[in-house]
């Protein structure tokens, strides 16, 4: 992980630069990656928390330049409300993914969407948004969240992964509205693609995006493998098979850990691999 300062604009390439909000903690890695794409003007990709501290570091590293759109992979609190005063401060549009529509009766982790989001515009798969000298173009990625998208730069076969690929971690798919069958086909649809390096929202640039790809649609095969062995064994609880399966993980990352197994349970239910009675899962005889 590079030795990033929050608040100071790091160059990347020509077209890109980033600059790291101040909020570290064990899901955000070291803070969430704002990016700024553009030279003579501007997009700025996942402005983050709203905090004015943070905002005015944006303004200092737009540095006078026309902002032709704010733009948002994803509705989680650490990545969408610094669009709000960002937007206020430079009268730039806010453009990306579709709001949600949290008023399901599951269980849920809602603490961490952004519930005062909304977009000037909302990008569909392949929509784009331009500047001078560079082309950002929408692809959905559901799976973290229903509503993700990530962001193609061709000038430079660059793409802003949001949480979807990231290089420090695998991403946390919690249900209802993470959903393990789609983030899979998600990861899918990013292995023909030739792009060069992936801009994640959190932690370094991936420079060797597909591997990395390849590596993540494998472990997330391993992890229903382990949730199929142990269940063939005995009908187990969610807390029971996280204990087991993710020995040595930091105690905090437990419930996230919950999460994911659920959203592998199912989607193996769907298939009808798995079933529950109370709260044990079991194996499909």
């Amino acid at each position: 992980m590079s030795d990033q300062i929050s608040g100071v604009p790091e160059q990347l390439e020509p077209l890109v630069a980033r600059l790291l909000a101040p909020n570290p903690s064990p899901f955000t890695s070291t803070g969430t990656q704002v990016h700024l794409v553009g030279t003579s003007d501007v997009a700025v990709i996942d402005p983050g928390p709203d905090t004015p501290d943070h905002i005015a570091a944006i303004v200092r590293a737009i540095a006078g330049r026309p902002v032709r759109a704010i733009m948002i992979t994803h509705t989680h609190r650490d990545h969408s409300p610094g669009s709000r005063p960002l937007a206020a401060a430079t009268g730039a549009p806010i453009v990306g993914c579709a709001l949600l529509a949290l008023d399901d009766d599951g269980i849920r982790s809602d603490a961490s969407f952004d519930r005062d989001y909304a977009a000037d515009r909302i990008l569909a798969d392949g929509e784009a948004v331009t500047g001078d000298g560079w082309t950002l173009t929408a692809l959905a990625t559901p799976g973290h969240t229903s509503n993700h998208l990530a962001f193609a730069l061709p000038e430079s076969r660059a793409l802003f992964s949001g949480d979807h690929v990231m290089g420090w971690s695998t991403s946390i798919v919690s249900p209802p509205d993470g959903d393990m069958a789609a983030y899979m086909a998600s990861l899918e649809k990013l292995l023909p693609r030739d792009d060069r390096i992936y801009y994640p929202a959190h932690g370094d640039p991936v420079t060797n995006p597909q591997r990395l790809v390849r590596g993540m649609l494998g472990h997330r095969k391993q992890r229903e493998g382990q949730i199929l062995r142990l269940l063939r064994v005995q009908p187990a609880t969610i807390a029971t098979m996280v204990e087991r399966m993710y020995v040595g993980i930091d105690p905090r990352l437990f419930p996230a850990a919950e999460r994911s197994v659920l959203a592998h349970l199912i989607d193996l239910a769907q298939r009808g691999e798995v079933f529950i009675e109370g709260e044990l899962w079991s194996a499909k005889a």
